[in-house]
């Protein structure tokens, strides 16, 4: 049986170094993030290679600073866990060589876990942290939504045996609606990571201004039910999956860049990215008044249409497919769960279907060690132990 319960995590699969200590997969004793925003945003994007010296760099230091916070030393611990994928290759092997390393050194076991179920029990983390404990968090089966810049992938989470067990219900045959976010930011000269800037200019635009649509997903003869791309995650092929709980993104971030092209939109975010990022007279650090300051009217009602179409689209989707499993909870997670009309409008839909939908605090929506934590906790309690041999695997996939 386990002693202190404690369980140090490291999460390094993009772009955040992290660590954090929590007590039996349910109370954080410290969660500690160091972001590489600053080091990608002049990019646009992530870039493997310095993603990677910037976690060589910050792994030590805030692996540290996570045990200083929690008050423990490596002997107080049970067990030491680590995503071992998916992920960028180079980004995963730093944090999966540093713990095998604190392992080895401490004679502690070693867990791995999976970085989209990590998501999943970001979630359950902050079910079972509440006053009440909820009851609900390891007993009843939940449809889950992995919203993030890298996945979207829908889930049906089964507990059994003090275990969970995941079914891939539906996923992206493209982009990922966090990375739509990106490159549509990206477009309108706006920031990285584009979902925050989206989120907050949306609200001062028309929602309803520009039709954006999505069409029904068909299963392409030709392809014998592979996806056309796979993105982070291998997965059953998609003829297994129904097509109704299927996403493609990458169709109206080419409509954004159709819409900016139509109206010569383009002069503009090219001046609002010289404005805000390059220019002499640029912020230091941009803020949304600053951009809001450089958008015109039919920027920001492209931006809330942009928005309320994709988050619609999510929407639509996973309460079908809730409805089509009999599931009556569902949790949504990820880096795109952080965002404000996602929540408002999952809410007001569980609420009008009788269906309770939960989300991870805004600490825990992004990447980070504690929910890696969370998840290692029943694979400790079955003693589930990675080998040796452990090392990254990009395409690691979850569920069958």
């Amino acid at each position: 049986m386990p002693g202190s319960g404690l369980i140090l995590a490291i999460e390094s699969s993009c772009d955040e170094t992290a660590a954090a200590v929590v007590e039996r997969g349910a109370r954080t004793l410290s969660s500690v993030v160091a972001s590489q925003i600053a080091t990608h945003a002049r990019y646009g994007g992530v870039v493997p290679e310095l993603a990677s010296r910037e976690h060589l760099r910050a792994v030590v230091p805030v692996v540290r600073a996570a045990l200083a916070e929690a008050g423990v030393s490596l002997g107080d611990l049970d067990a030491i866990a680590v995503t071992s994928g998916p992920g960028l290759a180079g980004a995963l092997l730093v944090g999966i060589t540093y713990a095998k390393a604190l392992a080895f050194a401490s004679g502690l076991p070693l867990i791995a876990v999976n970085h989209l179920e990590g998501h999943i029990h970001a979630v359950l983390l902050n079910e079972r942290s509440m006053p009440d404990g909820n009851i609900s968090a390891d007993t009843e089966p939940a449809l889950a939504l992995v919203v993030s810049g890298g996945h979207t992938h829908l889930y049906l989470a089964t507990p059994a045996d003090g275990s969970w067990h995941y079914s891939l219900i539906g996923r992206t045959l493209d982009d990922a609606a966090g990375e739509a976010f990106d490159k549509v930011a990206k477009l309108l000269g706006l920031g990285y990571p584009g979902g925050p800037w989206i989120d907050n200019l949306a609200l001062h635009g028309n929602p309803k201004a520009v039709p954006f649509a999505f069409s029904r997903i068909k299963t392409k003869l030709h392809l014998a039910g592979r996806a056309p791309r796979t993105k982070a995650a291998k997965t059953a092929p998609i003829a297994d999956l129904d097509p109704n709980f299927l996403f493609s993104f990458s169709g109206i971030k080419t409509a954004v860049l159709r819409y900016v092209e139509l109206h010569n939109l383009r002069p503009e975010a090219e001046s609002r990215r010289e404005a805000l990022f390059t220019g002499i007279d640029a912020p230091a650090r941009p803020t949304i008044e600053n951009a809001l300051a450089q958008c015109e009217p039919q920027t920001l009602d492209l931006i809330a249409s942009f928005q309320h179409a994709v988050v619609g689209d999510l929407l639509k989707k996973t309460f079908a497919a809730a409805e089509s499993l009999g599931v009556r909870r569902i949790l949504v997670t990820g880096g795109v769960a952080a965002n404000r009309e996602l929540r408002t409008r999952f809410t007001a839909e569980s609420a009008r279907r009788n269906v309770s939908v939960s989300f991870p605090t805004l600490a825990l929506s992004t990447d980070n060690a504690a929910m890696i934590a969370a998840a290692a906790w029943p694979r400790f309690v079955a003693k589930e132990f990675a080998s040796s041999e452990l090392s990254a695997d990009p395409s690691l996939a979850l569920g069958r």
